[in-house]
């Protein structure tokens, strides 16, 4: 598979020497007809992973890792950098990307709370690094000054690069309850930050773009693109890993699963009430188990046959996804919901809420505020067989859509058209 191009230094402040430099950025060339041949720029994308150094990196960090993984086996991948706080730890980031991808990441050593911090301040720039790509590309709406205050207002004879954000929902907006008031105040602020300051956004989804084009969020249509994340970013399952993992739960036999982090928006306490009120009735008393880590709000409350198991690795994951009962996924809103397409791709039933646009395509939702439709779903994919089998179908040719390689040659066709206008 073709390898990244990448970019070496300490960190953001500082660039390669003058000979490297002049190595990175000759164009190559490629083919244009018979004896004949033209340069072709190579696009250079800065991509914001501060994500990665955070405890919990979530759906985020999967686009991420997701996204630049799927760079790397394009036939002709761009030049990628990762901006990141490095925390003293240069090497975490591309050890989380993976794959075999050695990507370090460029910033300060600083934690990425505090480089987030000044981003928002307009205190700290995107650096060197940023400086010298032809696109920035922020994943979340941790958004990096392209230039300092002073270096903003220089002349330079190189072309400024241009901003792109990924918008991955609204959902503090549609419920925000569900969000903490300090994430509702940093939300909108980046918010107003990309209206002001990006060329364009990506979404996962038309009802992400729907949001976003809406009055109130300040974008029009035109600087809006919308491109599905993938759904085949885990690797191999193994099964050997995942047995142990559920031996040391105590797990021995059919399970129902919800992945997940641990946080209000994900609607847990309904999926909970929902199993409890069918674990009497299936064939026999099959245990919920809960994979993610801790977010914020009130820890979910033990109950009779719910395992809280905490994280889990990648492998193991799409181990448990393929030899579930049944996986539930239920949030309140969701811009795309990877965990849904994860589990089709896996071969699992699927009861998904209607607020997952990543699925409802191909599987029809429940509405994650009705207990009893959720455990009515929950129950029947469980036991009826030729219900499974539709679910299992619809889900695998659905997932078999979504590929992270084309996702990231949408993006990179994208970049090269804004860098082309």
């Amino acid at each position: 598979m073709p390898g990244l191009l990448v970019e070496h230094a300490e960190d953001a402040g500082q660039s390669p020497p003058a000979a490297d430099r002049a190595k990175d950025e000759s164009p190559p060339v490629t083919a244009a007809g018979p004896g004949q041949a033209v340069p072709t720029p190579l696009l250079s994308v800065a991509v914001v992973a501060e994500q990665l150094r955070r405890r919990v990196p979530g759906g985020i960090g999967t686009y991420v890792t997701c996204l630049v993984r799927g760079l790397a086996g394009l036939p002709a991948p761009p030049r990628v950098t990762l901006i990141a706080g490095r925390l003293g730890r240069p090497g975490g980031v591309s050890e989380q990307i993976g794959s075999g991808l050695r990507i370090p990441a460029f910033g300060p050593p600083l934690p990425t709370e505090l480089v987030t911090r000044l981003w928002d301040r307009g205190l700290l720039s995107a650096g060197a690094v940023g400086r010298r790509a032809d696109v920035v590309h922020a994943t979340s709406m941790a958004i990096p000054p392209l230039e300092s205050a002073v270096r903003r207002h220089l002349p330079t004879r190189r072309r400024r690069p241009i901003l792109t954000a990924m918008v991955h929902d609204l959902a503090w907006r549609r419920f925000p309850e569900s969000v903490p008031a300090r994430g509702r105040r940093w939300h909108e602020d980046g918010l107003r930050r990309l209206a002001r300051e990006a060329a364009a956004v990506v979404v996962p989804s038309e009802q992400t773009a729907d949001e976003l084009g809406s009055a109130s969020a300040g974008f029009d249509t035109s600087r809006i693109v919308v491109i599905p994340e993938g759904a085949d970013g885990l690797p191999a399952p193994d099964a050997v890993a995942a047995a142990a993992f559920l031996r040391r739960l105590d797990v021995d036999g059919p399970y129902l699963l919800t992945v997940s982090t641990l946080e209000p928006r994900k609607n847990l306490e309904r999926l909970v009430a929902a199993y409890a009120a069918i674990r009497s009735s299936l064939p026999e008393p099959w245990p919920l188990v809960v994979v993610g880590p801790p977010g914020w709000g009130p820890a979910l409350a033990p109950a009779p046959g719910v395992v809280l198991a905490g994280r889990a690795d990648e492998a193991v994951l799409s181990a448990l996804y393929a030899s579930a009962r049944v996986v539930a996924y239920v949030p309140l809103a969701e811009g795309f919901g990877l965990p849904a397409v994860e589990a089709m791709s896996a071969g699992a039933p699927l009861v998904v809420s209607s607020g997952v646009p990543s699925a409802t395509p191909a599987v029809t939702g429940v509405d994650p505020f009705d207990v009893d439709a959720i455990a009515g779903a929950l129950f029947r994919a469980g036991t009826d067989e030729a219900w499974r089998a539709e679910l299992v179908a619809a889900g695998r040719q659905h997932a078999a859509g979504l590929s992270w390689e084309e996702t990231a040659g949408r993006h990179l066709a994208w970049w090269t058209s804004l860098r082309a206008g």
